[in-house]
C-alpha cells in the first residue's frame, strides 16, 4: 500500500510528539489537550512517547458541545454566537483545559473533518488549533483538503508544533 503522500508520515508525527515531551521535561512544564475533531489524536501521539507521564497530564475529548461547556468551562453564549467551529471556541477549550487541568500549556482542536458536516460559511476542512500557555493563547485557522483522516492528522500536527513553540517560548516552569 502507498501512504498518501497528503499526510503527515508517521514519522514525522511521532518526531514532532516526542519534541514536544522533550522540551516540556526539560523545562519543567505540564501539558493538556482538549481535542473535538481530532478525536484524542494529539494525546494519542503524545502517550506514544516514552517519558510522556513526566509531563503529559491528560486531555479531555469533547465532540458534544455539552462537554465543551461542562468539563472545560466553554461559555455556552461563544457556541451560540461563533459556533463549535471557531476561532473563539478553540481558543477557550485551551484556556479551559489548561485551568481545569492544571497544566503549563494546552492545545485545542475543534473543526469540520469531513466528509460531511461541512457549509458554504464553514466547509469541511476548516478547523480551528489554539495553544494556551503563560505567554498568552495563540490561534491558528486551517483549511486542510484532505479526507477525513488527513485533515485530522494534519491538525494534529498544527497542535503539537504549536505547543514545541510554546514550550520552547516558556523556557521554565510557570506559576499557573
Amino acid at each position: 500500500m502507498i501512504a498518501d503522500p497528503s499526510l503527515p508520515a508517521d514519522v514525522e508525527l511521532a518526531a514532532l510528539a516526542a519534541a514536544v515531551v522533550e522540551a516540556c521535561v526539560a523545562r519543567g512544564l505540564t501539558i493538556a489537550t482538549a481535542e473535538s475533531c481530532t478525536g484524542g489524536l494529539v494525546g494519542h501521539l503524545l502517550t506514544d512517547v516514552p517519558g510522556a507521564s513526566m509531563c503529559y497530564l491528560g486531555g479531555v475529548i469533547s465532540y458534544a458541545n455539552a462537554l465543551k461547556e461542562g468539563l472545560l468551562g466553554v461559555d455556552g453564549h461563544l457556541l451560540v454566537v461563533h459556533g463549535a467551529v471557531s476561532g473563539e471556541v478553540a481558543a477557550a477549550m485551551a484556556e479551559g483545559a489548561r485551568r481545569r487541568i492544571g497544566t503549563d500549556i494546552s492545545v485545542a482542536v475543534t473543526g469540520i473533518a469531513g466528509p460531511d458536516g461541512g457549509t458554504a460559511a464553514k466547509p469541511v476542512g476548516l478547523t480551528y488549533i489554539a495553544c494556551a500557555g503563560v505567554a498568552g493563547t495563540v490561534v491558528h485557522e486551517r483549511r486542510w483538503t484532505g479526507d477525513r483522516r488527513a485533515n485530522k492528522r494534519a491538525s494534529a500536527g498544527d497542535a503539537l508544533a504549536m505547543a514545541l513553540a510554546a514550550a520552547d517560548a516558556t523556557g521554565r516552569r510557570a506559576a499557573y
